[in-house]
């Protein structure tokens, strides 16, 4: 719901602000008063485009600001999220015009891109009259009007999940016959990679190893030389030191037998003897086990030779080898099977383009029976709104592909194009005129013919339409006496489901609003500006009164249109 809208310095309005309600909001005025100027406004708060020409004069710039309820909004709210602005239960939409050319746009204090606030406005009001924002005038939204009628939702999400499906399968393909192409091109070096990384054939922790053995083999005389020398010290020398340590023991044992408190000492030296033991043992048999080979030092320097060449070729480490090794094995093997794996994911895609053709058949199936039931309803609306002779017809065709291109789904056997609606090309076609063929309703000349005819397809699709704004400039062009009335009770009929803002001169149709706005046209100084404000009670008669015989109000012309609004007089 719009709840305020301010205006300033735009064309002949200095400054005004504005705040409607929920339900029937019409608006009223003489010509030239500045009704159109203030829808104009109201399309640039929408995403029209802006020129320099509107900044009233002695000015800077034009503002343009929209308040409004979206609590509830899930549309609104996605498409805020994605574009990382704020979302709580109202929005603020404003738009700046500079005399310097600079345009400025805004969400919520956030300054956004022009077609940001046009896909905004897109969601939240249905502008009709010479406005961009009908959204009957866009053909593209005749299918989603149609499957909003017919409650096609729980369908369609089935097929779009398909559908998705279908395009990751699509994707995959095309990514397996890239990387085929790539890979033909690769496949000799890959091959040759192969080779040489399996020549090697590298094991896990062998560098390591390699490494140490290769250190000791450097170093084997040296090992032989100096565990030769501690096995003498401790075990075999004259005066070795375990001679020395089994005398020290006999001579505690001898000083034991004087004074016990010795008998700890020996425990010691017992503990000593045991680790000389231990120590004597081992290297005598290291050194036993040294072997000085030549042959094996110079293998193993070769062997460590080629696991360096490996890793400078092939990441730095054999980790980075391993990996690599397993990375261009799989793609070896990909290249010498990749008519197999083409082979079987084509089936796949066969397989869910078939599956999304049925559902798409469907949805289909479905929209001809509701194109039969909303054809009649929608001649029917027409011809109580005055259009008597229409014939209004939904056109639904298909596109059939050949099998080269590039994605399109299956259906009784034959290729057809496809996008998140399914494969039905929907629109509008109509005729207001006895003999004539009809024709596409984006076509039909602008005004109040197109005004009625978006007013008789909403009272269809009311309760399924999912923008809650409508605002209807020139509803009442062409239009008078009894259908005046029948208009102004469909838009009372519509202001039940969504907020209506409407401008007429008809007094059957102001005298059922919910909330009536007068614009009215003042000298001030030496310029004209244009105003607005909301009439209630007897102003409110009296406005009604003006339309019904002009600036002259009669007690009887006031009492018509305490009748024509349903009040009494007091």
């Amino acid at each position: 719901m719009l709840k305020t809208l301010l205006i300033k310095d735009y064309a002949l309005i200095e400054n005004i602000e504005v705040e409607f309600g929920k339900g029937l909001n019409i608006i009223t005025g003489e010509t030239g008063a500045g009704k159109s100027i203030l829808i104009d406004a109201m399309g640039l708060l929408l995403g029209e485009r802006a020129s320099t020409e509107v900044v009233r004069k002695g000015s800077e710039k034009s503002v343009v600001e929209g308040l409004f309820d979206v609590t509830g909004n899930k549309k609104v709210q996605q498409l805020l999220t994605v574009n990382e602005i704020e979302f709580n239960s109202e929005l603020i939409i404003r738009r700046e015009v500079s005399l310097k050319g600079t345009n400025r746009c805004f969400l919520n204090d956030t300054p956004v891109t022009l077609n940001l606030i046009k896909e905004t406005g897109d969601l939240l009001v249905d502008l009709h009259g010479q406005h961009e924002h009908q959204s009957l005038l866009r053909a593209e939204t005749h299918i989603e009007m149609l499957d909003e009628f017919a409650n096609l939702e729980v369908k369609l999400n089935e097929f779009r999940s398909s559908s998705r499906q279908l395009s990751a399968l699509s994707k995959e393909l095309r990514d397996l016959v890239q990387k085929e192409n790539l890979l033909k091109e690769k496949k000799d070096l890959i091959e040759f990679q192969i080779k040489e990384i399996d020549a090697v054939s590298p094991k896990e922790g062998e560098e390591e190893k390699l490494s140490d053995e290769l250190k000791i083999l450097e170093n084997s005389e040296k090992l032989l030389s100096l565990t030769n020398d501690i096995y003498n010290a401790v075990y075999e020398n004259e005066q070795s030191i375990q001679e020395q340590i089994a005398d020290i023991k006999n001579k505690i044992l001898d000083l034991s037998k004087i004074d016990k408190s010795f008998n700890d000492n020996l425990n010691e030296v017992d503990s000593i003897l045991a680790s000389l033991a231990d120590i004597s043992s081992f290297m005598r048999g290291y050194k036993d086990r040294i072997d000085i080979d030549p042959n094996r030092l110079e293998e193993i320097r070769e062997r460590l030779g080629s696991l360096i060449l490996l890793k400078k070729k092939y990441g730095g480490s054999l980790k980075s080898v391993f990996e690599h090794r397993e990375k261009i094995g799989a793609e070896f093997e990909l290249a010498e099977n990749f008519s197999i794996k083409i082979s079987q994911l084509e089936k796949k895609i066969d397989d869910s383009r078939k599956s999304c053709g049925l559902l798409a058949k469907k949805l289909s199936q479905e929209r001809k029976v509701v194109s039969s039931k909303i054809k009649k309803e929608i001649e029917d609306a027409l011809k109580y709104l005055g259009i008597s002779d229409s014939i209004f017809k939904v056109k639904l065709e298909n596109d059939i592909v050949p099998n080269t291109a590039e994605n399109f789904i299956i259906v009784d056997g034959k290729n057809y194009k496809f996008n998140e609606h399914g494969f039905d090309n929907i629109e509008f076609f109509i005729s207001t005129n006895v003999g004539e063929d009809p024709k596409p309703l984006v076509k039909v000349a602008s005004g109040g013919e197109v005004s009625r005819i978006m007013l008789g397809l909403k009272s269809i699709l009311a309760k399924t339409d999912k923008l809650p704004i409508l605002i209807f400039d020139e509803i009442d062009t062409g239009v008078s006496g009894r259908i005046a009335q029948k208009v102004g009770q469909v838009l009372k009929s519509l202001a039940s489901y969504h907020q209506i803002i409407a401008i007429t001169h008809l007094p059957q149709i102001a005298g059922l609003s919910d909330f009536h706005y007068a614009v009215e046209k003042k000298k001030a100084v030496d310029r004209v500006v244009s105003s607005i404000r909301i009439l209630k009670g007897e102003e409110r008669i009296k406005e009604v009164a003006k339309l019904m015989s002009g600036e002259k109000v009669t007690e009887a012309t006031l009492n018509g249109a305490r009748e024509l609004m349903g009040l009494s007089k007091n």
